[in-house]
C-alpha cells in the first residue's frame, strides 16, 4: 500500500500535500500530440488524488491543464476535502489596471471552473517596470472578494519578496527552483520565510531527472532533445561540471542505499527538510508511469547528521549559482531551456518612454509622472550626450503612493528599479552608473539599505556617498539619486 504524503498548512484551511503534483509537462505532450481530452485526463489525476497526491501546479501557459484540473475538480465539488489547484498568472510587462488583473483572474476562472482559486501565483519578467507591484495589490482586492484563497509568486528574489511584504501584499509562497545542485534558495529566501509567513514551493528538485540513478556513472550527454534536460544541464554546468555533479550524485546513491530509497527520494527529501520549503514540485507525464509509489517514500525517512555531513562534501567541490532565485530568467548566465534570454527581456515594454528635450536638442529626458515632477519643475532623469543625470528618487508608486513606509531597505530596492527604468528609456544600464548619492533619515538604516544597493552594485562599485539627514520630504526614510556614463571618454 502507498504511503500518503505529508501534509502542511500554507494558510489557515488550505492544507496541500508536500509533494506537489507538477503539471507543466502538459504542455509538452500536447505539442506533440494534440490537446488531451479533458475527462480522459481527469482520469489520470484522479489516480493521484487516491494516493494522497492531491494537489496540482499548474499555470496559464502549460497548455491545457488548468482545463484538465477543473475537470477533475468537478467530479470533487461534494467531497469533504477537493483537491487543491495552484495556477499561475504569468502576464507579460506592461499596465495593471484593475481590468487587467481582473481579467487574467477571471481566465483562471473559467478555464478551473471555479468560483474561487485555491493558490494564484504571479510572475514578472523585470522588475524595472513597476507594475508588478500594482498588479500584486489588485490581486490583493480581488482575495478580499473571494475570487483568490490565498496569493503567491514565482521566481521572486528575496529582495522584491521582502519589498511586497513590506508594502502590505499578503503572500503565502513563492516557487522557485531548489535542488541539490542550486541551492539559492537555502540563502536570504530561507531567511526571509524563517521571519514572515511565506513559504517556498520547490520546483526541478530532480533536475529534469538528472537527479536519479539512470545518470549515476554515465557519460556527459553530447546532445539533448528535451527541454527540461537542457535547462537543468545549463544548471549543472555552472555549478562546477559533470564530475562535480557526479559527486553530488555518488553521494545521494550512498544514502539512498543506506535508507532504502531511491536518488530521486534523498534529493527532494533534502529539500523539504530545508529552512521555510512547504512541498517539492514532482512533474507527472499523464499516460506514462505514475511514479507514486517512489514518490510516496520521500516520508518514509529523515535525513541524519551523517547524510547531511556527506552531501555538505559533495556540495564543498561544487561552484554556487550565482545571484539570487529567479535572476537565471532576467540576467546572464540565462539558465533556462532556450539559453540566453536578452532578444527577449530586450522586447519587454519601457517603463517610460524618453522625449526630446526642447531646449537642447539631441538630448532626451524622462518623466515619471510624478505630481512633483510638475509642481517642482525637473524631470526624473536626462541624458546630456553621453552622460545621464538621476534626479533624487524616492520610493512613489504612482503619482503619490508611498510604498513600504516602514522599510527602508524594501524602500531602497523599489528606488533602484526606479533609477534602472529611467537609464534604460535612455539606452543606459546598471553597469553605466559611475556615481550614487544615498540620503537616509535614520543611521539604523545604513545595513539594509547598503546591501540593497550591494544587490545591484556589488560587482559595478560606482562611486557613492551616503548621508543622514534630519527628514525627507513626505516621511520617505531613503531618496537616491544617479549619474551614469555611457562611454569612457578623456
Amino acid at each position: 500500500m502507498t504511503q500518503a504524503p505529508d501534509r502542511f498548512a500554507l494558510a489557515p484551511g488550505l492544507e496541500m500535500s508536500r509533494a506537489v503534483t507538477g503539471l507543466w509537462q502538459v504542455a509538452d505532450i500536447e505539442r506533440t500530440s494534440g490537446p488531451i481530452p479533458p475527462a480522459e485526463g481527469a482520469g489520470m489525476l484522479e489516480r493521484y488524488v487516491e494516493a494522497g497526491f492531491d494537489t496540482f501546479d499548474m499555470a496559464d501557459h502549460y497548455g491545457t491543464s488548468e482545463i484538465i484540473a477543473g475537470e477533475l475538480l468537478k467530479t470533487h465539488r461534494d467531497t469533504a476535502r477537493p483537491p487543491l489547484a495552484f495556477t499561475k498568472w504569468c502576464p507579460a510587462p506592461g499596465p495593471m489596471t484593475a481590468d487587467v488583473v481582473c481579467a487574467g483572474v477571471q481566465e483562471r476562472l473559467d478555464r478551473l471552473g471555479v468560483d474561487c482559486v485555491d493558490l494564484l501565483q504571479f510572475h514578472w519578467w523585470s522588475f524595472s517596470h513597476p507594475a508588478w507591484l500594482d498588479a500584486l495589490h489588485e490581486l490583493t482586492r480581488l482575495r478580499a472578494e473571494g475570487l483568490i484563497r490565498e496569493i503567491g509568486v514565482t521566481n521572486f528574489d528575496a529582495a522584491h519578496l521582502r519589498l511586497a511584504l513590506a508594502d502590505g501584499v499578503p503572500l503565502r509562497s513563492n516557487q522557485v527552483s531548489f535542488s541539490l545542485i542550486d541551492r539559492r534558495a537555502a540563502g536570504p529566501l530561507a531567511a526571509l520565510c524563517r521571519d514572515s509567513d511565506v513559504r517556498l514551493l520547490a520546483y526541478g528538485t530532480l533536475c529534469g531527472g538528472f537527479l536519479s540513478e539512470r545518470w549515476l556513472d554515465r557519460p556527459e550527454p553530447q546532445e539533448i532533445g528535451d527541454w527540461s534536460k537542457m535547462k537543468y544541464k545549463r544548471f549543472i554546468d555552472t555549478a562546477g561540471g559533470w564530475a562535480a555533479f557526479q559527486r553530488i550524485l555518488h553521494a545521494a546513491h550512498g544514502i539512498a542505499r543506506k535508507h532504502g530509497v531511491s536518488v530521486s527520494n534523498v534529493a527532494s527529501r533534502w529539500v523539504l527538510e530545508q529552512q521555510g520549503v512547504a512541498g517539492v514540485i514532482i512533474g507527472a507525464r499523464l499516460g506514462e508511469a505514475m511514479h507514486a509509489a517512489d514518490n510516496a517514500r520521500l516520508f518514509s525517512f529523515a535525513l541524519d547528521h551523517e547524510d547531511r555531513q556527506n552531501l555538505d562534501d559533495a556540495f564543498a567541490q561544487t561552484q554556487e549559482i550565482p545571484g539570487d532565485c529567479g535572476d537565471e530568467y532576467r540576467q546572464p548566465p540565462f539558465l533556462t531551456a532556450s539559453g540566453d534570454l536578452s532578444h527577449h527581456l530586450d522586447r519587454m515594454p519601457l517603463a517610460h518612454e524618453a522625449q526630446e528635450i526642447p531646449h537642447r536638442p539631441g538630448n532626451r529626458r524622462v518623466l515619471s509622472g510624478a505630481d512633483w515632477e510638475e509642481i517642482a519643475g525637473y524631470c526624473r532623469a536626462q541624458r546630456i550626450g553621453d552622460r545621464i543625470l538621476v534626479s533624487g528618487t524616492t520610493a512613489t508608486a504612482g503619482r503619490d503612493r508611498v510604498v513600504a513606509a516602514d522599510d527602508a531597505g524594501a524602500q531602497t530596492t523599489f528606488v533602484l528599479d526606479k533609477i534602472l527604468a529611467a537609464l534604460a528609456a535612455l539606452d543606459a544600464r546598471a553597469e553605466d552608473v559611475i556615481r550614487t548619492r544615498i540620503y537616509i533619515t535614520d543611521e539604523a538604516d545604513v545595513g539594509a539599505v547598503s546591501k540593497a544597493h550591494g544587490r545591484v552594485f556589488s560587482r559595478i562599485k560606482p562611486a557613492n556617498t551616503l548621508v543622514v539627514v534630519k527628514q525627507l520630504i513626505g516621511g520617505y526614510r531613503v531618496e537616491i539619486e544617479a549619474e551614469a556614463l555611457t562611454r569612457a571618454t578623456g
